[in-house]
């Protein structure tokens, strides 16, 4: 009798969490998202896969994207663009829970998100809650809500040229209701799984707590990945999982632009790091929307090379890997997201491939992730020598960032070891110098 009833006691909870609503919240097909230290993500400007319907173009990439391994996807501001004072940039926001024509749909989004979780990976959209457009509904109704000057005028935001943008007034309380209540919109109707927040720093970090807070409830038993643009520390106090490693982009720009001793990079590393709780993570990237308004990778790093060159530096150091759509072709051109750009998916083969080869490492080795250990070694002023290891998993990175030959001192306790390159998948071994051609870099896992 008592295994009857108890039998008939886990077909009762079972039918109870299969009605209880919470249950539905987990993401469709058993997608679960992954931790903060394991995240490869991939953003994607709608506006460089379709002038129209660019969800759906996004889509039926997802087999291509999925690919290269990533696990996250962050999408651009999809929502109705500001047409008064307009300068046609997705971060002017005329309804924060619509979808700009341009894009596509909601149903369009919902499809895209369902595309993503079955295929292991998650989903964030890019939230801007420092400004709205001129034109949007809650100044209209609401100008309260907007920082003003002495006169009464409603102003961009102080500090910047962005007049197509009215600046928030995070002093009134209602304006701040309303902006969690439509971030909340997106998680609830559509099964997101977190945000990317435009200039989180220029919003106050108590607005955040409470806001991320009501979000991850809203969710459960869904994880959130929330991911501050900002380099703040009190974006991890507030409850972003991840912030931007600001500092480190403009390091290894100056080794590529100014010639700087590849040195910065590890004082930076070590700056970034300190400041960072545990559990948290950096967000390390060689270039993103902003950058490649300006240059694209192959022009910032000096060629194709370099390009690949400075991706090891940045992503294998601590992790946080982030590639931007676009990147993976090799695409020469500055990107403006203000407009319409097409992009030749099909070029570049050997580069698309190459990342390709580097994810695959990456997510194969939890060293050179975030929970790894760093040991560092002096290579001079033109390359980096460094390990990363957690338990018996031990990877060596060698990186040239010159575009010339550079002879190296390989560490002593590193020579006559067995080792094992993980971009040929054979064995290697290592003498008392080694010279890395120009940009060459070695990813070499420590046998013994």
């Amino acid at each position: 009798m008592k295994n009857l009833f108890a039998l008939a006691l886990t077909a009762l909870l079972l039918l109870a969490a299969a009605c209880d609503p919470n249950t539905n919240k987990t993401a469709a097909n058993g997608f679960l998202m992954p931790e903060v230290d394991d995240v490869v993500m991939y953003q994607v400007n709608p506006r460089v896969f379709a002038p129209q319907n660019s969800l759906k173009a996004v889509t039926a990439r997802l087999d291509s994207i999925a690919d290269l391994g990533v696990n996250v996807i962050w999408i651009m501001p999809i929502y109705p663009i500001g047409e008064e004072k307009s300068k046609n940039s997705p971060y002017s926001v005329k309804n924060y829970t619509a979808i700009a024509p341009e894009f596509g749909t909601i149903d369009d989004l919902k499809a895209l998100v369902d595309s993503c979780h079955r295929r292991g990976i998650g989903v964030i959209l890019d939230w801007v809650a420092n400004h709205s457009a001129w034109d949007n509904e809650w100044l209209k109704q609401h100008p309260e809500w907007y920082t003003q000057d002495s006169l009464g005028n409603i102003i961009y935001p102080p500090g910047t040229d962005w007049t197509d943008v009215a600046d928030f007034n995070y002093g009134n309380a209602d304006m701040r209701r309303a902006m969690r209540e439509a971030m909340l919109f997106w998680v609830d109707s559509v099964g997101i799984d977190g945000f990317r927040c435009d200039v989180a720093d220029q919003v106050p970090a108590d607005f955040w707590k409470g806001c991320i807070d009501s979000l991850r409830t809203k969710a459960q038993p869904r994880k959130l990945l929330m991911l501050a643009e900002g380099n703040n520390p009190d974006n991890f106090a507030a409850g972003f999982d991840m912030n931007y490693a600001w500092s480190f982009m403009g390091a290894i720009a100056q080794v590529f632009e100014r010639d700087t001793t590849v040195k910065v990079l590890y004082a930076t590393d070590s700056a970034e790091r300190a400041v960072m709780p545990e559990g948290k993570q950096k967000m390390r990237f060689t270039t993103n929307h902003d950058e490649s308004t300006k240059k694209t990778p192959p022009a910032l790093y000096g060629n194709l090379r370099g390009s690949m060159a400075a991706f090891v530096a940045t992503t294998m150091l601590h992790g946080g890997m982030m590639l931007y759509g676009s990147q993976e072709v090799g695409y020469p051109n500055p990107i403006s997201f203000f407009q319409y750009v097409p992009v030749d998916w099909n070029a570049n083969p050997d580069i698309r491939s190459e990342y390709k080869r580097l994810i695959g490492i990456y997510n194969a080795h939890p060293a050179l992730r975030g929970k790894g250990a760093l040991k560092t070694y002096d290579a001079g002023d033109d390359a980096m020598i460094f390990e990363r290891s957690i338990g018996d998993d031990r990877v060596l990175v060698l990186v040239n960032l010159r575009n010339h030959d550079v002879s190296v001192n390989v560490p002593e306790d590193k020579q006559v070891k067995q080792l094992m390159d993980l971009t040929t998948e054979q064995p290697a071994s290592l003498g008392a110098e080694v010279t890395l051609k120009p940009y060459e870099y070695r990813l070499l896992k420590v046998e013994n």
